[in-house]
């Protein structure tokens, strides 16, 4: 189906609803780069007018990308939920919009919503939303994820402490584990982007972290962020594993360039939940997935099928939502200018992001990164840091410094978060609170002098 609009006298049209989507995003490099992107901001401004008008209804009838070719749209298919549907079933994405926005609108309407919109209905009315929309309209939604934390709550703000080392040595990886819980970080996960595919390394550090936090009784969870297959390799070892992890994608064939397949993912949590019930001295829950996003990625795979790189995102966060996961975060700046250019796309891809995972029900949070090519710095990161602050994230990364020295990108630090938690009045997880205080790290949400603790968690790295 056309779509048309006229404006200030002259004629816009657009293809199909792909063709629209793609006009009325704001302006990113990847989708300049993909030939999709509106022509100039006349043409931007018609294409989000004509897109208001749009039935939520047609998103319904006619699918992006047909259920029978692409095992993503039929999975977003079976799992949306119709009759929630119904209520606004008649809506436009502007009537969407005016809901999302209207000070009647209560967190709990919105939470009835969630499973009613397809990610395709999420990524439209957000092309309609200003920057400061999205930060209001992304605060009123709370997502609640439980593992041995509970994240996602009012007033707290959880850290992923990521202590990558360029040649994977464990005690260098725990000396930053430890420098990252003695800042109060360490709540939302442990974990490490392992420099090697290996699984000896890989169950190495594994084990590391898992005494580490039995040792100390810490109520958190660790990760090693490899390959599924290595992961589960792992796991037929032996190896503990909390989160089971992996980056997806919005379209099976960006799926497939990553290696993996649904059913690998299903059969994956399966066995993680499975290695729980048998690990029965852990508290570990039944949200066991780790995903990580971002846009760009189904175009760098040249996965995209011309469709815009904010339209994926959601998917590919609609996917995550299948497989009810305890973190989900958008890697944002880390894929580079060739799909984000400079500080303006970020932070505005960044805001994307993190409300429409927020939309969809997903305990969101955010790598707020770039890479030392792009137009950016971190001042420009700091900003974005803020107003997802304010919007509500749930976790953000905490590296030391804000210096990842084995992906070689700038992100948080430690020290990150604990000013967003004092700027915000935010705290770390109330479970992941009481045993910092337990440890004299933290009284009342303020940092103490931990010489002791620290003392003792340095012996452990020692042995």
């Amino acid at each position: 189906m056309a779509y048309s609009t006229t404006l200030r006298g002259q004629r816009y049209s657009f293809a199909d609803l792909s063709d629209l989507l793609a006009k009325a995003n704001e302006e990113k490099s990847g989708d300049s780069l993909a030939g999709i992107a509106a022509g100039s901001h006349s043409e931007r401004a018609a294409a989000k007018t004509a897109l208001a008008d749009v039935a939520l209804q047609a998103f319904l009838d006619t699918p992006l990308l047909s259920p029978d070719d692409d095992s993503v749209s039929r999975v977003l298919l079976d799992d949306h939920d119709a009759a929630a549907f119904e209520e606004i079933a008649s809506w436009t994405v502007g009537e969407l919009r005016d809901h999302l926005l209207a000070d009647t609108t209560t967190p709990d309407s919105i939470r009835r919503l969630q499973r009613a919109l397809l990610p395709e209905m999420a990524a439209a009315v957000t092309k309609l939303m200003g920057n400061k929309d999205l930060v209001v309209a992304a605060s009123r939604i709370r997502n609640l994820s439980r593992c041995r934390t509970t994240l996602g709550g009012s007033g707290v703000l959880g850290i992923r402490i990521q202590p990558n080392h360029p040649a994977d040595d464990v005690p260098a990886i725990l000396l930053a584990a430890v420098e990252g819980l003695l800042h109060g970080c360490g709540d939302a996960v442990i974990g490490v982007n392992p420099a090697t595919e290996s699984v000896d390394t890989v169950g190495s550090i594994l084990h590391a972290l898992d005494r580490l936090i039995t040792t100390f009784e810490i109520p958190t969870q660790h990760c090693c962020l490899a390959h599924i297959t290595t992961q589960l390799e792992c796991l037929d070892r032996g190896v503990p594993i909390d989160l089971l992890f992996h980056s997806i994608g919005g379209t099976q064939k960006t799926n497939e360039s990553f290696g993996i397949s649904l059913g690998m993912l299903q059969e994956g949590r399966e066995r993680v939940l499975e290695n729980h019930f048998e690990r029965n001295g852990t508290s570990a829950g039944r949200q066991v997935m780790y995903f990580e996003t971002g846009q760009g990625s189904s175009l760098s795979a040249e996965a995209h099928h011309s469709i815009d790189q904010l339209t994926l995102e959601a998917r590919a966060q609609g996917l995550a939502r299948a497989f009810d996961p305890f973190l989900v975060n958008s890697v944002v700046g880390f894929i580079g200018p060739e799909y984000l250019f400079d500080e303006r796309q970020i932070v505005r891809a960044g805001l994307e992001d993190h409300f429409i995972g927020k939309l969809l029900g997903l305990p969101m949070g955010c790598d707020v990164c770039y890479t030392n090519h792009a137009a950016a710095d971190q001042n420009s990161a700091e900003n974005l840091l803020m107003l997802l602050s304010a919007a509500g994230c749930n976790f953000f990364m905490g590296v030391p410094g804000g210096d990842d020295v084995m992906l070689n990108y700038q992100t948080t630090s430690y020290h990150d978060a604990i000013a967003m938690r004092a700027l915000f009045n935010l705290r770390p997880a109330p479970e992941f609170e009481q045993w910092l205080e337990g440890q004299q790290i933290m009284q009342e949400g303020a940092l103490l002098p931990s010489g002791a603790t620290a003392g003792r968690l340095l012996a452990h790295v020692a042995e």
